[in-house]
C-alpha cells in the first residue's frame, strides 16, 4: 500500500500535552530525550506521519511548552480547563477540527510521554484503519488497548462529551467489537515519575 493510497482519508492527529506533571515534579513535556524534549519528539513524529492536520493541546505551563514547538505545520490549542481532566483536552482538540474546511475522516489521539512513538507507529494505525474497516484502531501493549489510538469521525461528538478524568480508553472499552489492535509493545513505557525517566535514560545508555 502506498502513501498516496493512505491519503484517501483525511486523518488528523491530536497530541494531548496539557497536564501539570504533578508526579514528575516538573513539566515532563520538556524532559530531554535523544537530544530534544519529549514534546518536540512527538510533534516531529506527528509531522513526519501521514496525519494532517497536527494539533497540540496545551494547558499547564503552556507558555514554556509552546516555545518548544515553533512549527508552522502545527496548530496549538490552549485548554483553559486542563485541570478538570484529560477529557477537556480531548474536547479542545476535537473542537479544533471544526476549523478546517476539508472533512476530517478520523483522528489519532496521542500523548507526549510515550517516548517510543514514531512516525511508523502512527502510520500503522492509519494503515490498519484503511485496510480493516474498523472504526477504532488502538495500540496494543501490556495486554491492553490504549493510545495512540485512531477514532473514526463518527465518535467525535462522543469524544467531545467525555466527562472530566475519563480518557479515550473509555470508548475503546465501550466499543470493543469495533476496535482493531495494532501491536506496540513499547507503548507500555510512559514517563510519569522521576524513576520512569531515570529508567529511560539508563536504557538509552545501555543501548
Amino acid at each position: 500500500m502506498t502513501n498516496d493510497e493512505l491519503y484517501i482519508a483525511n486523518i488528523a492527529i491530536i497530541i494531548l500535552a496539557a497536564g501539570a506533571s504533578t508526579r514528575m515534579g516538573q513539566p515532563k513535556q520538556l524532559l530531554l530525550y535523544q537530544g530534544r524534549s519529549l514534546i518536540q519528539h512527538i510533534v516531529a513524529s506527528a509531522i513526519a506521519s501521514l496525519c494532517k492536520p497536527v494539533i497540540v493541546v496545551l494547558g499547564a505551563n503552556a507558555q514554556q511548552i509552546r516555545a518548544e514547538i515553533n512549527q508552522p505545520l502545527v496548530q496549538i490549542v490552549e485548554n483553559s480547563q486542563w485541570d478538570l481532566g484529560m477529557s477537556t483536552s480531548i474536547r479542545s482538540g476535537i473542537l479544533a477540527l471544526a476549523n478546517y474546511s476539508e472533512n476530517i475522516d478520523a483522528a489519532v489521539i496521542t500523548v507526549c510521554d510515550q517516548p517510543f512513538i514514531s512516525p511508523e507507529i502512527i502510520n500503522n494505525l492509519v494503515s490498519a484503519y484503511d485496510s480493516t474497516g474498523k472504526s477504532i484502531v488502538a495500540s496494543q501493549y501490556a495486554e491492553a488497548l490504549g493510545v495512540p489510538a485512531l477514532f473514526s469521525s463518527k465518535f467525535f461528538s462522543e469524544l467531545a462529551a467525555l466527562n472530566e478524568s475519563i480518557g479515550a480508553k473509555h470508548l475503546i472499552k465501550k466499543y470493543r467489537e469495533q476496535v482493531f489492535g495494532v501491536d506496540f509493545p513499547l507503548g507500555a513505557i510512559d514517563i510519569d515519575t522521576p524513576q520512569d525517566y531515570e529508567n529511560l535514560q539508563a536504557n538509552i545508555l545501555l543501548n
